[in-house]
């Protein structure tokens, strides 16, 4: 029995050292919303084609990662909703236990909207509703590849020369890749500076996804 446990808390471990590497968090966090290349992967992250996919490599000998080549590219995609799942219950034990995260989150994120974040399932009544514009922050290919219904897709670049576009007198939601993605924050304190009700919803299109609520694809 000693030997099990063992050989099974070593089994665990190896998902504990794929994820103990900022780069491959940031990876998963962009596959969740859609699959990439391993160049636009490399792109997006910033990062060496070279050392992204060393990082995928660890990512996908785990399971966390699943790949399909077409033609001459490899591409990559998050294997299943439960990795999402796994990341976002990471994201909470750090915020609850981690005094740096929170220092981090009240230095750049508070600090531009100090309001509580709407819930999923309050948003999806306001959106049944009609009460509510949701915009999708994310670059244009993220939303096309799947967004909330009804969501509007205005990437920050182009929220300025849209304001026009927006019914000023309905409220608006804003939201990103995830609960601490700076698009969602930012879009937000630009339309209250312009004098628009905005809030953002309280994580992003992968934990909406996973949770089970319903999703539209660009035609």
């Amino acid at each position: 029995m000693s030997e099990f446990k063992h050989n099974i808390f070593e089994q665990f471990a190896r998902i504990g050292k794929a994820l103990s590497n900022g780069n491959r968090l940031q990876m998963l966090e962009f596959l969740a919303q859609r699959e990439r290349s391993v160049e636009e992967l490399a792109r997006v992250a910033g990062l060496s084609v070279a050392n992204t996919s060393q990082h995928l490599q660890q990512l996908r000998q785990v399971g966390l990662v699943s790949s399909v080549k077409r033609g001459l590219q490899v591409f990559y995609r998050v294997s299943s909703d439960d990795v999402v799942e796994l990341m976002r219950v990471m994201r909470c034990v750090a915020e609850n236990h981690l005094a740096e995260v929170g220092h981090l989150v009240n230095t750049f994120l508070t600090v531009k909207d100090e309001l509580e974040p709407l819930r999923r399932e309050e948003l999806m009544q306001r959106v049944e509703q009609g009460l509510v514009t949701v915009i999708d922050v994310r670059p244009a290919e993220e939303y096309a590849a799947g967004h909330l219904p009804g969501a509007v897709n205005i990437p920050p670049q182009e929220l300025e020369q849209r304001l026009q576009l927006l019914d000023a007198g309905q409220e608006i939601v804003a939201y990103c890749r995830g609960a601490h993605c700076v698009y969602s924050y930012n879009a937000v304190q630009q339309l209250r500076e312009r004098g628009f009700s905005a809030s953002r919803l309280e994580d992003g299109f992968p934990e909406w996804k996973g949770a089970g609520y319903p999703v539209e694809l660009s035609a």
